[in-house]
């Protein structure tokens, strides 16, 4: 299952200005640190992505971290991988915010994510990257401001046969999220080992509860309207 486009239009704004320039943001750093730093890339993976043993501990770069690991990711994949739903989710979620404060949203969710992998994996010396945790922090925002949002996904039940139904977008956050929750516990109960940062996941979508803070006044007051009605 594979998020590719949100198919209603914005109604405050006419371009996502502020998620466009995150994706740039994420795609030229990711540039600048594999080839300007060519050999020592993973040694500036371990420096500046979010390490928990490193703040218990009061090491490295401290907080700095903490927005840097964001920005990085260990791969292409990696990034596409996350830039394709900020994309799909962010730009109805910006449109509800504004551009500032969906910056503000967006690195709060990503804050949140790394504070839940601190408290559940405190004693891990793997740092946490990526911008997963603040991307499943916006897909928790578009479900409780677009509840009944379609989304076109890509689908393939027969090999080589591909569909593009319109999902509503509730099934597929929920998917998303539901696929974290055994590899979590397994990694609070059993100390598992995982490359996916399950808990920085959770913790980015737990985050979206904040996102009325955040959106226009217009906005709010149109959210209320229509869960009153």
């Amino acid at each position: 299952m594979l998020p590719f486009h949100d198919t209603e239009s914005n109604r405050y704004s006419f371009f996502p200005f502020m998620t466009f320039l995150i994706i740039a943001a994420n795609i030229l750093i990711h540039i600048i640190v594999t080839y300007a730093f060519n050999g020592n890339f993973w040694t500036f993976l371990m420096l500046y992505g979010y390490t928990p043993t490193l703040i218990v501990g009061a090491r490295g770069p401290g907080i700095l971290s903490n927005f840097s690991s964001i920005f990085l990711h260990g791969d292409w994949f990696h990034l596409l991988g996350n830039m394709l739903p900020l994309w799909v989710f962010g730009r109805r979620v910006e449109d509800a915010c504004g551009s500032w404060r969906f910056l503000a949203f967006y690195l709060l969710a990503g804050t949140s994510a790394n504070l839940l992998f601190t408290l559940v994996q405190h004693d891990s010396p793997i740092p946490g990257i990526g911008a997963s945790g603040a991307i499943f922090g916006v897909m928790g925002a578009y479900l409780l401001l677009y509840p009944t949002g379609r989304i076109r996904t890509f689908i393939t039940f027969i090999p080589f046969v591909p569909m593009w139904p319109r999902i509503r977008a509730i099934w597929i956050v929920l998917y998303f999220v539901g696929v974290q929750i055994i590899p979590a516990v397994q990694i609070l109960l059993r100390e598992a080992d995982y490359s996916v940062n399950h808990w920085a996941h959770l913790g980015g979508f737990f985050s979206a509860v904040f996102i009325l803070l955040f959106i226009r006044p217009e906005a709010y007051a149109r959210y209320v309207s229509d869960t009153l009605v």
